[in-house]
């Protein structure tokens, strides 16, 4: 049974890894509908989406090094807690993304889902383990 354990937190932190890659590099690759749910109220929002990008792509790399990955990990979970005001402002003042209404169900589980991801991450990669 700890063999199957670890594999899945094996298969599990490459799935995150790619996410995080993904998501990260479409930052920068075209960041308008993440420029749409900066809240209005922070500053420099260019510079914000680029910022949690370029921390998004290291974190999922930092996942797939022994050495780096509780920190990656940890990074991970606080870029999470840090973007939540995006999503609590994409639920309540702006539920649009490149012009289109995005259906109230999909902001509401939006919600939830960043603990999803957070717990996943402190499962795979900073919860102590016979792994390290």
């Amino acid at each position: 049974m700890k063999s199957a354990s670890r594999w899945v937190r094996v298969v599990g932190r490459g799935i995150l890894a790619a996410f995080f890659i993904a998501v990260g590099t479409l930052h920068f690759l075209n960041p308008g509908p993440f420029l749409e749910i900066v809240p209005s109220y922070l500053p420099f929002p260019l510079g914000l989406v680029y910022l949690s990008g370029f921390f998004e792509i290291a974190g999922g790399l930092g996942l797939l090094v022994p050495r780096l990955r509780w920190w990656a990990g940890m990074g991970l979970i606080l870029l999470l807690a840090a973007v939540l005001p995006a999503n609590i402002y994409m639920l309540t003042d702006h539920p649009f993304l490149l012009g289109q209404r995005v259906s109230d169900w999909v902001l509401w589980v939006r919600l939830p889902m960043q603990g999803v991801l957070m717990a996943m991450i402190w499962w795979v990669a900073v919860r102590p383990s016979s792994e390290r």
